[in-house]
């Protein structure tokens, strides 16, 4: 798969390395967008995920223009090159709300090549950052593909099977931030098992579900396809029960563009199921183009 390596910086100073993928000149399949940004989830980059190194590839051979984009949330930790200077960063030190940042500069930099209708397509918590920038942002995107977004819910886990475990860690958070150490790095369990400072995990983890994209989904005023995989909807509660909960608020607030899709056999990563994934992406883009 060949690619251009590209740049773009946010309007906080954050430079942002991705590929873009140009489109063939003849293609088959006719959609109404000309671009996609498939955003990577906590701690991946925009050349180690396979499933979306795959998703890339086939929007390229559909005919649409792509970006594999960074966050500034990407690997573990990283020093990023900013306007300021340098500054760690990664999916330990961000704040997830960066994202409001971040993705418009993606947004922005294909603008800037003559991209007007792009859709955002973002996996796991990429789909979250979506799901959230684009319920209080104005963008010119004209379609969301969420791809397994976390249920990132204070209330869902402290009632969920791994109470205990989740309990644990926000104590432990909380405790370092009352210490006057918010940027302490905590090996937390649950809802995954990373690096993260006290600060980071009560904001992303918190009571005040910032980032729990029920909260958003009455805000999506564009077509939205919302995927699941059964293997990870039984065994996780970041997951189970999510694909219903999004129908009911959809449902609640009479919301025709809100679409869900649950693939079988699919894991987080769609391991072995990319093809039905995409078949089921494309079927959905192309009934939404009609």
């Amino acid at each position: 798969m060949k690619a251009e390596l590209v740049r773009t910086e946010t309007a906080d100073g954050v430079r942002l390395d991705g590929a873009f993928l140009s489109p063939p000149v003849k293609v088959a399949d006719k959609f109404d967008f000309d671009a996609a940004l498939l955003v990577h989830g906590t701690g991946a980059n925009f050349y180690s995920s396979s499933l979306l190194r795959y998703l890339a590839q086939a929007f390229r051979d559909a005919g649409v223009a792509t970006v594999l984009a960074n966050t500034r949330g990407r690997d573990l930790v990283h020093t990023a090159s900013t306007s300021s200077g340098p500054r760690l960063l990664g999916a330990a030190h961000e704040i997830v709300g960066d994202c409001k940042f971040d993705l418009p500069a993606w947004l922005n930099f294909l603008r800037e090549r003559g991209y007007t209708r792009p859709a955002l397509v973002g996996h796991s918590l990429g789909a979250v950052k979506g799901v959230f920038t684009l319920a209080q942002i104005p963008q010119d995107v004209v379609r969301l593909i969420a791809i397994s977004p976390a249920r990132l819910s204070y209330a869902h886990f402290m009632a969920s099977d791994k109470a205990e475990l989740f309990r644990a860690d926000f104590a432990a958070a909380e405790s370092c931030v009352a210490c006057g150490a918010p940027e302490e790095l905590l090996q937390i369990k649950f809802p995954i098992p990373y690096s993260v400072t006290a600060a980071g995990y009560l904001d992303k983890y918190g009571p005040q579900e910032t980032y729990n994209v029920l909260n958003y989904i009455d805000r999506l005023k564009l077509p939205t396809l919302f995927t699941f995989g059964t293997k990870e909807l039984v065994g996780h509660p970041a997951f189970r029960g999510l694909p219903e909960a999004i129908e009911t608020v959809a449902s609640e607030h009479g919301m025709s563009n809100i679409n869900t899709a649950v693939i079988a056999d699919a894991d987080h990563f769609y391991s072995g199921t990319m093809s039905e994934l995409w078949n089921r992406v494309r079927r959905w883009l192309a009934a939404a183009a009609k």
